[in-house]
């Protein structure tokens, strides 16, 4: 078997981010260590990964972004709490003064540093980046884009009542522009989940828009010329295959057997 041969037969690593939260926050806990931390993610994300092909690795905040790097063919910027609004120039007010660790959905800055850090240290060096809700925000953010801060009702549910997993609603349809990464996965229109509440306002250098609901309100981005793809839904907790989490893999796929010199055997840090 060819160096070749035996590169396409690897499977890409695809980092995924998480949470940090005190075991306190989960019912059960031994109170013992109740005030020990927990890494977590999704575990939808790595199952999914896993089933196109990846090898789902989670990064805790004490990875370093830049070290990490050398190592992953693909990186998925995961959901979660709103982004510091410190971090794009939003109104800071709104903060509240509680410990992300014993909270989950307050701001968290310490996720905002590692995950702005890693998205810029993954554009940096072509590595494929899949930003998912919050993480849409995050890629944008670290390109120097703002957020729109609350999103009004609207004709468009965003913030659904849906339980996860499931397809959305029949108001909550994406169109794709033409000629975009999105149109090439999904056609010209998706219906998507949506669970959120802020949303991209100016894109950060770089950046367009490829989707967005019928009210206006941002939904893909890309970076045209890299593998870069933001979305807002969650593919996630699509209980259709969601092409999204496929085409990280793929992307990484691609990242993994092009690093791999022709006559190199095993494989070494990028």
């Amino acid at each position: 078997m060819s160096a070749r041969d035996k590169a396409e037969a690897m499977r890409p690593l695809v980092g995924i981010t998480g949470r940090r939260f005190q075991l306190s926050v989960l019912t059960g806990a031994d109170p013992r260590y109740g005030d020990r931390c927990i890494d977590a993610s999704m575990s939808d994300f790595a199952t999914r990964i896993a089933e196109a092909g990846g090898l789902p690795v989670h990064l805790s905040y004490d990875t370093d972004a830049e070290a990490v790097c050398a190592w992953l063919s693909g990186v998925v910027i995961t959901g979660g709490q709103d982004v510091h609004p410190a971090c794009w120039g939003g109104d800071t007010s709104v903060v509240r003064d509680i410990d992300p660790r014993t909270n989950p959905m307050v701001h968290d800055t310490e996720r905002d540093a590692y995950e702005i850090a890693l998205v810029r240290a993954s554009i940096e060096r072509g590595i494929p980046v899949l930003g998912v809700c919050r993480g849409m925000q995050v890629l944008n953010v670290a390109l120097g884009g703002t957020l729109v801060p609350h999103l009004a009702d609207g004709p468009v549910s965003h913030l659904s009542d849906e339980i996860a997993p499931t397809d959305g609603t029949v108001d909550h349809v994406v169109t794709f522009e033409q000629g975009s990464v999105a149109a090439d996965l999904f056609s010209t229109d998706a219906l998507t989940n949506s669970w959120h509440h802020q949303a991209v306002a100016r894109c950060g250098a770089g950046l367009v828009v490829t989707g967005r609901t019928s009210d206006g309100v941002v939904e893909a981005i890309e970076l045209p010329g890299q593998p870069v793809l933001g979305v807002q839904w969650h593919p996630e907790w699509m209980k259709s295959n969601d092409p999204a989490l496929m085409w990280i893999v793929e992307q990484a796929m691609q990242r993994l057997t092009s690093q791999v010199p022709v006559g190199q055997e095993q494989r070494s840090p990028r």
